[in-house]
């Protein structure tokens, strides 16, 4: 029964400051991102967002195979899965990220 109660538990691991988005053309976006790291019943995964610093037209048509580069040299592979504005000057965009973690 133990074993059952475990299984369900959630474990997660969480970034949240500056970050780069590299996008496919090699443009590097700097901002802040917020990350967590979710393993549920066997199932890796880990995403959060990113509010760019500057906004671009390149930006607006970020789709996937991004690099996220966090400090200390480490980075992981995104895709954005959604964009929303935040006030008149900001955007936050959604990110799901691919293979490990970087954080």
């Amino acid at each position: 029964m133990c074993r059952d109660i475990l299984k369900d538990v959630t474990m997660t691991t969480t970034y949240s400051g500056p970050a780069k988005l590299i996008l496919v053309d090699g443009a590097c976006i700097s901002g802040m991102a917020s990350l967590t790291t979710n393993q549920r019943g066997g199932i890796n995964g880990w995403g959060g967002t990113f509010r760019p610093d500057q906004i671009t037209t390149e930006l607006r048509s970020a789709g996937e195979g991004l690099q996220l580069e966090l400090p200390y040299d480490r980075a992981g592979t995104v895709d954005v899965t959604g964009m929303r504005k935040l006030l008149a000057t900001q955007l936050l965009m959604s990110l799901t990220g691919q293979g490990p973690a970087p954080f």
